[in-house]
Order: structure tokens, then C-alpha cells, then sequence
């Protein structure tokens, strides 16, 4: 009887030793499903890429319909990226050399309104047209105005 219980405690023992170590390597085992939130983080994703790549056809469009309107040059570059600030100097008649100017953080904002009054002036409307350029939602509406309006 004796040599019973000690065998049940030896083996209660062991199943707690062991449980000892399993339990905190739970996580490490684990097969939690991960799917779903990477699902959303994945449409997410694709949802702003797919708006990003609008916003750059219709800025490009609207570029270089104002380019083919002011009869510059290589309308062309407003669909690759660092030529179409240099477009946007050739239509607003500004140096070339102001490019660098665009890659200093604040600076280029302030740049971005200066170019785009030029190119409102070059389109024959109120230069005021390119101050718009900071205001949310109808800085979207700028190139476009300009690029298709009389």
C-alpha cells in the first residue's frame, strides 16, 4: 500500500514538474489565429495605395495638361517624380536651381505655394489659386481647376 501511494505521488509529481515547464512555454506553442488583423492591416494598406495611385494619375493628368497648355516643354515629365517639380518650374517661368529648395522640409511647402501662384499666373487666373494649395480638401481641387477650366 505504501509503495502504491508512492508511486501516485511520484507520478503526481512529475505531471506538475511538467506542468511547470509547459505552462509558460504556452505562448511559444500556441497557434493563436493572426489572420484576421493582418487581414485588415493588409486591406488598409491596399485601400491607401490604391488612393495614392488616383491622386498621382490626377495630379500627372492635371500637370501636364497645364504643360501642354502653356506650351512647355516635355509635358511628359509630370508623370516621373523629381522631373515634375522641374516642369512646374518650367511653367511657372521660375530658375531651375529652386529644386533644391523643394527638398528642405518647410521650405518646400513654402515653395510649392510660390511655383503653383506662378503657374495660376501662367494660366491666367488670380494667383491666389496657388495659396489655395494649403487649404485640405481644395488643394486637391487646384491643379485640376486649372488644368481644365477656360
Amino acid at each position: 500500500m505504501k509503495a502504491a501511494r508512492n508511486r501516485i505521488l511520484s507520478r503526481i509529481g512529475w505531471l506538475l514538474a511538467l506542468l511547470a515547464v509547459l505552462i509558460p512555454a504556452r505562448p511559444a506553442f500556441a497557434q493563436e489565429d493572426n489572420r484576421v488583423p493582418a487581414a485588415f492591416m493588409g486591406a488598409f494598406f491596399l485601400f491607401f495605395c490604391i488612393l495614392f495611385l488616383v491622386w498621382y494619375v490626377y495630379h500627372a493628368l492635371a500637370l501636364q495638361t497645364i504643360a501642354t497648355k502653356t506650351n512647355t516643354e516635355n509635358p511628359w515629365f509630370a508623370w516621373i517624380p523629381i522631373l515634375n517639380i522641374i516642369l512646374m518650374l518650367n511653367v511657372a517661368k521660375k530658375p531651375i536651381w529652386w529644386i533644391i529648395l523643394f527638398f528642405i522640409p518647410l521650405v518646400s511647402l513654402v515653395m510649392a505655394i510660390i511655383v503653383w501662384m506662378g503657374i495660376a499666373e501662367e494660366r491666367g487666373k488670380p494667383n491666389w489659386w496657388g495659396i489655395l494649395l494649403i487649404v485640405p480638401v481644395v488643394g486637391l481641387i487646384v491643379p485640376g481647376y486649372l488644368a481644365w477650366s477656360d
